[in-house]
């Protein structure tokens, strides 16, 4: 007997099962419209937040306060620095607010709209001569600071967390040469945000790094031949000091030239205490990556020597002392003589400051072993000017100090010093006798012509 086919099961027709099957069919029509109304409530609050982006935005490029005008109420001041809050706080609350390019232009434009302007003329650009070592020019705060304040984070936070290839059609040349010419704002505080924002430009932006540093030499080149009064240079030599850190070795001969025609060169100017750390700075770093380029950086100091203003002179002197630490030793040679010359001139300086930072650059191990390898050569300038230091310096303190120095080169070679001083004396000896010699002959001319006169 075959086995008997199984016969299907029924469904069920009872009220039970109907009414199962209609609480299924309800409770997912119920979920479907749920998940509608969700998007709906977040694409209605996306829209919003869209547009009360863009309220603000307007009302902070439209209303543009100096805080020097008198038509100006400190109430429209203060209702347009909460709304410039208002903005960064939704901005940095919003969901992806960078991905809409409507905001992004009008955050540009705003932008723009605030921070580039006219800036009034330096108050005072004479300052910029007198002003002492890591001492700003002029700090006169700018009256619209609370508002520039807020800007400068707004744009900082859109480069920070934008992507560079969205931004790069709003962020052009343009936008960075107007940011440049803020670097002349006599305000410090807006001179560090400048800096901080256009760092991060510099090494986020890197299809802009060619262009920023070019147009970073204009300024310096036109501070150097036309200006020499700038109140940005620091800044922007401390954004040039983080980019020749990242130089890799061997260097490339466009930042050579940049340090032979730009950074030496910026040892020329007046001013150069208010930025003499950065830019020493610069120059160390390029001598640590290839110390053979010690002689070229030695040889332009020496070139932009300063003849009155002894402040300078301090500085130069102790930037050539930290540079004999790095000094390519095949290059000693080459530099004792001229290095050593100038040393020695300033121990005779009438400023004591000078004469006393000269006389401790000889307690430096580096520089003396320098000094020692071409001893027959450096040796009768340097007795020449301790021995004149010792007779005639003013300062006791300094004939003291010049009396250490003295002995230390006895102690290295007596008697190439003993003939040094004699060749001394015996140089300043004819000297004495052409002097008398040139004295008697003015007077007998003087004598022969009142004789002629006589007789006429």
């Amino acid at each position: 007997m075959g086995a008997q086919r199984a016969q299907p099961k029924k469904k069920s027709t009872t009220l039970q099962y109907l009414f199962d099957l209609d609480s299924t069919n309800n409770n997912n029509s119920k979920n479907g419209g749920n998940n509608m109304n969700t998007n709906n409530n977040r694409s209605t609050n996306q829209s919003y937040e869209t547009e009360e982006l863009l309220s603000i935005i307007s009302y902070c490029t439209t209303f543009i306060f100096t805080f020097t005008d008198p038509s100006e109420t400190s109430t429209q001041q203060d209702f347009k620095g909460l709304k410039l809050t208002q903005l960064l706080s939704l901005l940095k609350s919003s969901e992806k607010p960078t991905d809409d390019d409507q905001i992004i232009s009008a955050l540009v434009s705003m932008i723009s709209a605030n921070l580039f302007r006219p800036l009034p003329p330096s108050s005072n650009p004479s300052t910029t001569s007198d002003s002492t070592e890591d001492e700003d020019p002029i700090t006169i705060p700018t009256p619209s600071w609370p508002h520039l304040q807020i800007v400068y984070s707004i744009l900082l936070w859109l480069i920070i967390n934008s992507d560079p290839k969205t931004l790069r059609c709003y962020i052009d040349h343009s936008f960075l040469l107007n940011m440049l010419l803020l670097f002349q704002s006599e305000d410090p505080r807006e001179r560090e945000s400048l800096k901080n924002t256009y760092h991060r430009i510099y090494s986020k932006f890197t299809f802009y790094r060619s262009f920023m540093r070019k147009s970073m030499i204009n300024v310096f080149l036109h501070f150097v031949c036309e200006m020499e009064t700038h109140c940005g240079i620091r800044e922007l030599l401390e954004i040039w000091g983080s980019i020749i850190n990242g130089f890799t070795v061997p260097l490339k001969e466009e930042h050579k030239m940049f340090l032979m025609r730009v950074l030496i060169p910026l040892h020329k100017p007046k001013g150069i205490q208010t930025y003499h750390r950065q830019l020493a700075y610069c120059v160390s770093q390029f001598v640590q990556k290839e110390p053979v380029l010690c002689g070229t950086v030695v040889r332009g100091i020496l070139r932009y020597w300063p003849v009155t203003n002894c402040q300078k002179e301090v500085l130069l002197i102790g930037e050539l002392e930290e540079l004999v630490e790095n000094i390519d030793p095949e290059q000693y040679k080459k530099l004792a003589k001229p290095l050593c010359t100038q040393i020695a001139k300033c121990l005779n300086s009438s400023n004591s400051q000078v004469a006393e930072r000269a006389i401790y650059v000889w307690n430096n191990e580096q520089f003396v072993k320098m000094a020692m390898l071409e001893i027959a050569e450096v040796f009768p300038e340097v007795v020449k000017r301790i021995e004149m230091n010792l007779r005639w310096h003013w300062s006791r303190s300094i004939r003291q100090l010049t009396e250490s120095i003295k002995a230390m080169l006895e102690e290295m070679d007596q008697s190439l010093y003993f003939k040094c001083v004699q060749d001394m004396e015996h140089t300043t000896a004819m000297a004495k006798q052409e002097e008398m010699k040139r004295k008697l002959k003015w007077e007998g001319l003087e004598m022969a012509a009142a004789k002629k006169q006589i007789f006429q």
